[in-house]
């Protein structure tokens, strides 16, 4: 199979994909073996989106993320630094805190009490003699790898020569900055969807561009001709621009016409919706009004489930309230349509009709994402199954 760092720099440098005309073929949206291979080469190498910094504000404060089995605890620490471990204490296994959030001067075990402190040391552990073996500096808990990024806390489970958050949304940053993410707040807690499709459905239908004039009639309405996406290596850009004709729709017509200014932004950015996907399964759609979240999380080869969050600076004008919940009444009818959609496409990936379809030039995101998961995982060129044990060779 090959070393997946190996792997990871090979997408770097741009190699040739032989098969760029071809889309990624249906066994991989169902077979279970090559799911395993994947969360192995594409997941838990990945970074996900936990929270904000704003979330774990003060000492002891902690959220959580759970995915492939595992737990991850972000928590800031008494010094003021936010440090990230899995959620396991180092003698049972026992999961030291149970649901989203919390606050804890320390991680306290609740099978046989083994204390950890907000940094993960070890400093408590009842009758200590009784375990010959034990060496209180050897069983801190299990640190996980954290990012934060203009205020956003992101960790992965595994380091394999992926980039930085800040390395993939480098060609954006000048775009990104006057919307002051840092100084953004929670307006919505963690929403979970449970999906019935594989994760890469979610995340294809996200940059697809093609379905965009045929399947949302409301953003087309919004839009107009506006809609443009671009593939920069580890990221996608997508946009659209609001046009001046009043939409025919009330609640698409009432944000089109009652956004209220946002004096930091540009005229262009005040009536642009922008999106972004980060490999391999984050998105966040920004607006002038707030910014949302989504992750598309796997669960099992045919299904994940959609993680979202939503954030915004404080304004507490009336108009600004009343924007956003029509910003929210627009994609709620887009999410129907696309949770209808990739609902199908499953069901048709499944089909032993189909391999591989033929790729359009203009399908640039689709085509970058394509040649990632080939380079990790060449098995992925194969339009059917191969058979069953090929990744055990």
């Amino acid at each position: 199979m090959g070393d997946l760092s190996s792997a990871s720099i090979g997408i770097a440098a741009a190699p040739v994909d032989p098969d760029a005309d071809w889309s990624l073929p249906g066994w991989l949206y169902t077979d279970p073996e090559y799911f395993a291979v994947e969360m192995d080469r594409v997941i838990r190498p990945s970074w996900q989106i936990v929270c904000h910094e704003s979330d774990i504000a003060g000492p002891g404060e902690y959220r959580t993320l759970d995915y492939l089995g595992e737990s991850v605890i972000a928590i800031r620490g008494e010094d003021g630094q936010v440090r990230a471990f899995t959620n396991v204490c180092r003698h049972r296994a026992m999961r030291l805190v149970e649901g989203p959030a919390g606050c804890a001067k320390k991680l306290v075990c609740p099978y046989h009490a083994w204390a950890f402190e907000t940094d993960g040391r070890l400093t408590g552990v009842p009758m200590k003699s009784d375990y010959p073996a034990l060496r209180m500096e050897d069983n801190a808990l299990h640190a996980v790898s954290l990012e934060i990024w203009r205020g956003f806390v992101f960790v992965r489970l595994e380091d394999a020569g992926f980039p930085s958050v800040a390395e993939m949304m480098a060609p954006f940053e000048e775009e990104v900055a006057p919307y002051r993410f840092e100084e953004m707040r929670r307006i919505s807690d963690v929403r979970l969807r449970p999906r019935a499709v594989n994760w890469k459905n979610v995340g294809d239908n996200y940059s697809d561009n093609l379905h965009i004039p045929v399947a949302h009639d409301g953003l087309t309405r919004i839009f107009g001709k506006s809609y443009e996406i671009s593939n920069h290596g580890w990221a996608d850009r997508m946009k659209g621009d609001l046009v001046d004709k009043p939409s025919a729709h009330f609640w698409e017509r009432f944000y089109q016409t009652h956004l209220p200014e946002v004096p930091h932004l540009s005229p262009q950015a005040q009536r642009r919706w922008l999106y972004y996907k980060l490999w391999p399964n984050i998105a966040f759609d920004i607006y002038a009004d707030q910014i949302d979240f989504m992750q598309w999380i796997p669960t099992g080869p045919t299904t994940c489930v959609l993680r979202e969050m939503a954030f915004a600076l404080p304004d507490g004008r009336r108009e600004m309230k009343l924007a956003r919940y029509a910003n929210w009444r627009i994609n709620r009818v887009v999410n129907a349509e696309d949770t209808w959609l990739i609902e199908r496409i499953q069901q048709g990936m499944a089909s032993k009709s189909y391999g591989a379809g033929p790729i359009g030039r203009s399908e640039v995101c689709l085509r970058g994402f394509a040649r990632k998961i080939r380079t990790l995982v060449p098995e992925a060129r194969a339009h059917h199954a191969p058979a069953a044990g090929w990744s055990k060779k």
